[in-house]
């Protein structure tokens, strides 16, 4: 399969979806004029017959009700067909390159300070988040943020992951539902910390055992006494109407502190019972892969129940206590102290699984984030699968491309290895260097995440990666961007102490500065980096740093990218080639806005 069978199995199921939808609004609309003639049915039989009101009333009522729960669950189908309709209208757009249309651009990610995400558009608008993401809950979109910002560092985790990525990508249809079931979320009142601290709090008075037996023996006591002093006037009937007071302000008391507790839980009851059909939906479906199968054992805790199993029961107390909202219900409440058995149970769920909840839901994250790291490989499966390599410090790519440019990207080779430890780029403005630094800084990062690259081969070792490419003036803490620069130089050079094999790109280093300055400066850290055992890349205008491939015993090596005049008009090819620059065009570029030159034999 090709990007292009991609999109035409998108268009196939977008327009399945939106035939389905036609069928279902009319679905709809026939219930919701059927309730309302049976609901005029029902008043006008009622008063016409009053015989056979009551009859009628009952009939009409129940074929309402009826019809209410049909309309309901035609709605949300409606809706999970909406979303299905969606994604596959969102992965159409991916291909064609409109992902930057999508919202969700990871803004909370952002992060100046990291040592690549900012330099490399991990997050923000036209980002690699911003591309991939298919992750709808809270835990889903933190951990892809957090595979894309601390990359695995270790080989067996990266090959786990790809594996896992591998099966996920040729299951369209579950990643699609996966996607659908948490589209069905209402992601916007929802505060994942909230529930999760609801959930490990143990410090409820329902847990304690002494209040345990009072509140599961008082009403069958009180019970039999109301039945023993009415039916065999051996009690006094005073005490069946004291227990039953003692009981009824007991329920008045405690009435405000057990609402303000299932105010909680009911606020998610929506939540967790889609969490629960996302949870169904992977453990019915069957992986090959190790990683995917650890996900659902974690899934089972030790009396060997499922997560949706306990979610259940959480969702069976929560329905038992909504009855409480119902005055009606009232003396019933008196009568059993439902309220008390009701909160005892929800102790009980809480002590025997409610610490287990965050780890389902991290499961439910991972999988949302692998699946997102999948799409790669499924929509273009001509990229490779990275080879991770224990040899120290190598880059080995074969035709690799920018995985952002969508249908767009040159490719070009790439080789750093030992004795080399730094690619020197030159070349004049526009010609690509910093568009080349970037693409193989993402590439890294999709390899350490376990996903496809846009490359047709590649094979790297695994560093710790750090960027210096976009610098400017911070007001607010008062730094210029020159020291701004100066700080994350400084960062690198603190990382290359450390035991990780540090991987560098620097575009344009010390631009703040005289040309003196800027190359002595660039010429000594060069060294030091890869005297510390760094590696990198290196973008400069400064062509004299050309010499330091012939000084430094091959561990530099110049490679440019050029332009070309044809009919006084400049063009690039952006292709990768060996040696220095010779070709320049900033003199061109001047002219073109406006700015007067002489000789034009000095422009080209």
């Amino acid at each position: 399969m090709c990007s292009k069978e991609a999109k035409q199995v998108y268009q196939k199921r977008a327009e399945y979806y939106s035939r389905l939808l036609n069928k279902l609004a009319k679905n709809i609309n026939y219930i919701s004029t059927l309730r309302l003639i049976v609901a005029i049915a029902t008043v006008a039989s009622t008063i016409k017959a009053l015989y056979f009101s009551l009859a009628a009333f009952l009939l009409g009522t129940a074929i309402f009700i009826y019809l209410v729960i049909i309309h309901k669950k035609l709605k949300n189908k409606h809706k999970y067909i909406s979303n299905l309709k969606e994604i596959n209208t969102y992965s159409i757009m991916r291909l064609e390159g409109r992902w930057i249309e999508f919202e969700d651009r990871g803004l909370e990610f952002k992060d100046e300070e990291h040592s690549y995400s900012y330099d490399l558009d991990i997050f923000g608008q036209g980002s690699l988040f911003q591309w991939i993401n298919t992750a709808k809950t809270h835990m889903g979109r933190l951990r892809l943020a957090n595979i894309l910002k601390y990359p695995a560092d270790n080989k067996e985790i990266i090959n786990k992951r790809q594996q896992s990525i591998s099966e996920l990508s040729k299951k369209l249809w579950w990643r699609q539902r996966l996607q659908a079931e948490a589209k069905m979320i209402d992601h916007e009142d929802i505060d994942i910390a909230e529930l999760l601290n609801w959930a490990k709090n143990k410090n409820g008075i329902f847990n304690k055992p002494f209040i345990i037996i009072v509140v599961r023996l008082l009403p069958v006591v009180t019970i039999l006494t109301l039945v023993l002093s009415y039916r065999a006037s051996i009690i006094p009937k005073y005490i069946p109407f004291f227990l039953l007071f003692t009981q009824a302000l007991m329920i008045f008391l405690s009435s405000y502190k057990i609402s303000k507790e299932f105010a909680i839980v009911y606020k998610y009851h929506s939540t967790i019972k889609a969490y629960r059909r996302i949870l169904k939906h992977f453990e019915k479906t069957k992986f090959n892969t190790e990683y995917i199968n650890e996900l659902k054992a974690r899934l089972i805790n030790n009396e060997g129940i499922t997560a949706i199993e306990q979610l259940k029961k959480l969702e069976v107390v929560l329905h038992r206590a909504d009855n409480r909202k119902n005055m009606i219900f009232f003396p019933v409440n008196v009568l059993t102290l439902w309220d008390y058995q009701c909160m005892i149970d929800l102790e009980k769920w809480r002590r025997q699984s409610g610490l287990l909840i965050e780890k389902w839901f991290e499961v439910i994250g991972e999988l949302e984030a692998l699946s997102s790291l999948a799409i790669i490989g499924y929509d273009y499966p001509n990229w490779s699968i990275p080879i991770i390599s224990e040899e120290d410090s190598i880059i080995n790519s074969k035709s690799i491309g920018h995985p952002l440019l969508t249908n767009k990207q040159i490719y070009n080779d790439v080789i750093l290895q030992k004795p080399c430890r730094v690619l020197l780029i030159t070349g004049s403005n526009m010609s690509g260097k910093s568009t080349f630094l970037r693409t193989i800084g993402i590439n890294l990062i999709l390899a350490y995440s376990g996903a496809s690259v846009c490359a047709t081969s590649m094979t790297c070792s695994i560093f710790s990666i750090h960027t210096c490419m976009r610098t400017s003036d911070n007001l607010e803490k008062g730094i210029s961007s020159f020291y701004g620069e100066l700080l994350r130089i400084k960062n690198i050079l603190n990382a290359t102490k450390k035991d990780k094999q540090v991987f560098f790109l620097l575009d344009e280093i010390f631009k703040g500065t005289n040309s003196y300055d800027r190359h002595i400066g660039a010429k000594m850290l060069i060294k030091q980096l890869y005297n510390n055992g760094a590696s990198g890349l290196v973008s400069t205008h400064d062509l004299e740093l050309g010499s330091m491939e012939v000084e430094n015993e091959s561990k530099v090596k110049n490679f440019h990218f050029s332009e070309y005049y044809k009919n006084n008009k400049i063009y690039f090819d952006y292709k990768l080639k060996p040696g220095i620059s010779t070709t320049r065009n900033a003199l061109y570029l001047i002219k073109i806005i406006g700015i007067e030159i002489d000789d034009i034999n000095k422009i080209q």
